[in-house]
């Protein structure tokens, strides 16, 4: 009885590590992808998920060969495991690196280490593929299938623990020279975690062995023990690499991070939890393993995301602690918005509404855009037969009338009134026109500002509404008219957010880089520098008449384009146009036109596809080449048309310190 209970006890701690295992090839492989996605221009989060795919394959090798005890089924896998172990110092050397060029330094004798050292991973992994001099044949301790080491081992093992530590003295070196708390406190999470990957990566049993007298239960109990604080670590170290070079605040990045790891990879390792135990569970309560598998599978997917959502304001209210306040302003903001969509159903519900109360079969509302009225909304049928041989401009007329005389004071900047309507009649706050009762739609906040109009199909020749109509008539005005007012102040918030995002961007890029530079981000700091203005260039062009990756392009923030804003009547749209078109004329050859000549290719892309808006079909047949050959030319001339705004920006940043010296 006390052996069952032993081996029962072992194969309990088997399957944690199974567990464990598998947790950690999941949250791997799902944070590898958050810093693919999210971080993939960074040189720290890239250098780190290289580090990471090291971990996952590693780990994805061990757990693919858990209870597989045929060497030659094994021999295979355990060689692509040497994939990740082979290049693990140098990810680890090249991840520090990166690290220390984040607080400012560079060093070239680093440099060469980093690419040396990927040299000597490749050599040891053909040695390992063709050879046996770094491991050879294999054995089977308790179970766990392994390799054993070759002459150069050791020597592996020396390469492996100086690549590690001398990563970390860099990433020590790298928290010394940090200057602000924010920046220390990530490097002490790095520092102290840094050395997850290794400790999941290394091959122990190579090293060391497993004595065959010492029970297979410690083997397992370490093995489990082992993978708890490398998972643990390995969390938090993605977790500090995330935030640097965000370039959202880092309350965006933990709100992003935490919602991101419960809801995939922690809702995947209960899955498995559940696989793993269901299992094991045949017969229980009468159902087959399979059915239990899918019930279970199924119920932990479901509530997890429901208690995700529930908890969403606790977890929101302990990210938030310091800024909880303004954090709920922004979400209730966010969640209060309206668009064009949610204020069309909504004054359509509105026209409804009256259509139903007074019995009529047509209702329209006109918004005042820059004193302009124009349709927004119709219900029912607002046809020809309804308006008559009324032209547009009449129409419009009249509704300017409306507008005049439901407000004494004039709107417009000159105070001339509209031209007068015979067939406009005024009763009460009502106007007769045309078969319709109108409506002015006051601002809430000011009555003498008018946002718009309701008209409503005339069932008589005045209006006759009875005392119950009056009252939901007057309550659905009011809705009408706090639609429109909110719409016009959220344009106004939106105006002003289109005029600021590109600073707003700025002061992000200029946090990160605070953090680790110091002053020299305020001196040096060069928007046309970044590595990110090609893709810029690219978003701006393709926007060129218009669009969101024009009208909030960081490319505003250049000095060049505030100049152009000042030439364009402070419009920054034109001026970010006019510097792209004076980028591109820049790189027109001399002389006359030629489509096919190969001096010209670059310009009659930037030409014809961005600024005269041609099909790629068109440009390609006009430029005598296939489409495919045309998009690799036109990457070419888009770095080509960045290089020339960089040039433009440092041209304009001389011409400012000219004059500044100049007027000094």
């Amino acid at each position: 009885m006390d052996l069952l209970l032993a081996i029962d006890v072992v194969r309990l701690f088997e399957w944690l590590n199974v567990v464990l295992t598998s947790g950690i090839v999941i949250f791997s492989f799902a944070l590898l992808l958050y810093l693919l996605i999210y971080s993939r221009r960074n040189s720290v989060a890239r250098t780190f998920a290289f580090l990471l795919g090291c971990v996952l394959l590693t780990y994805f090798t061990d757990l693919a060969l858990f209870d597989v005890e045929d060497w030659q089924v094994a021999r295979p896998w355990l060689g692509i495991q040497w994939i990740g172990i082979a290049f693990t110092p140098a990810a680890y050397l090249n991840f520090s690196h990166a690290l220390l060029t984040t607080t400012g330094e560079r060093n070239r004798t680093q440099m060469i280490a980093v690419r040396a050292s990927y040299v000597m991973s490749t050599l040891l992994l053909l040695a390992v593929a063709f050879s046996d001099l770094v491991v050879k044949g294999g054995a089977v301790t308790h179970r766990g299938v392994h390799l054993l080491p070759g002459s150069l081992f050791p020597l592996f093992s020396l390469y492996f623990l100086v690549a590690v530590g001398w990563g970390a003295a860099n990433v020590l070196r790298a928290r010394r020279r940090c200057l602000t708390s924010t920046s220390r406190r990530r490097m002490t999470y790095l520092a102290v975690t840094f050395a997850a990957p290794a400790a999941g990566v290394f091959p122990y049993l190579l090293l060391t062995g497993w004595p065959t007298s010492t029970p297979g239960l410690v083997l397992w109990v370490v093995l489990v023990l082992g993978n708890l604080g490398v998972g643990f670590m390995l969390v938090m170290l993605s977790y500090s690499v995330v935030s640097f070079g965000a370039l959202t605040p880092d309350r965006v990045v933990k709100h992003r991070i935490v919602h991101f790891l419960l809801r995939a990879p922690f809702v995947a390792t209960l899955v498995v939890i559940i696989i793993v135990v269901t299992g094991q569970a045949e017969g229980w309560l009468g159902l087959p393993s399979h059915r239990i598998m899918l019930f279970g599978v199924v119920g932990v997917i479901l509530l997890l995301q429901i208690s995700v959502e529930l908890a969403k304001p606790l977890i929101d209210r302990a990210l938030y602690m310091e800024d909880r306040e303004e954090i709920e302003w922004i979400q209730q903001l966010s969640s209060r918005l309206l668009t064009s969509t949610d204020l069309h159903q909504f004054l359509e519900n509105v026209l409804t509404a009256l259509c139903e109360l007074l019995r009529v079969d047509t209702a329209f509302v006109a918004v005042l855009d820059n004193g302009k009225p124009h349709l927004e909304v119709v219900c029912g049928d607002l046809g020809p037969s309804r308006l008559g041989a009324l032209s547009f401009e009449a129409w419009q007329a009249s509704l300017d009338q409306v507008c005049a005389e439901a407000n004494p004071t004039p709107q417009s900047g000159d105070g001339d009134a509209p031209a007068h309507d015979p067939r406009l009649e005024r009763h009460g706050d009502l106007f007769v026109w045309n078969g319709y009762w109108l409506a002015p739609l006051r601002s809430t906040q000011d009555e003498g500002v008018i946002l718009g109009v309701l008209g409503i199909a005339a069932r008589g020749p005045e209006p006759d509404l009875t005392a119950e109509e009056r009252v939901g008539v007057e309550t659905l005005l009011a809705q009408a008219s706090v639609a429109l007012e909110d719409r016009r102040l959220q344009q106004g918030i939106f105006g002003a957010l289109e005029r600021i995002m590109p600073e707003i961007e700025d002061i992000q890029r200029r946090r990160g880089m605070i953090h680790y530079v110091g002053d020299q981000a305020l001196s040096e700091f060069n928007l046309a520098e970044s590595s990110e203005l090609r893709e810029w260039v690219h978003d701006a062009l393709k926007h060129y008449w218009g669009g969101p990756k024009l009208t909030t392009n960081p490319l505003m923030a250049l000095e060049v384009v505030e100049r152009a804003t000042r030439e364009q009547d402070g419009n920054v749209i034109k001026g970010l146009r006019s510097v792209l078109r004076e980028a591109i004329e820049r790189l027109r050859p001399e002389g006359d036109r030629k489509m096919t000549a190969p001096a010209w290719v670059l310009y009659n892309i930037l030409d014809l596809k961005f600024l005269q808006g041609h099909k790629v079909r068109d440009v390609a047949n006009r430029l005598a080449m296939s489409e495919s050959n045309l998009y690799r030319k036109q990457r070419v001339a888009i770095r080509a048309a960045a290089q020339m705004v960089a040039e433009m920006e440092k041209e304009e940043l001389r011409n400012q310190q000219e004059r500044t010296t100049r007027d000094g």
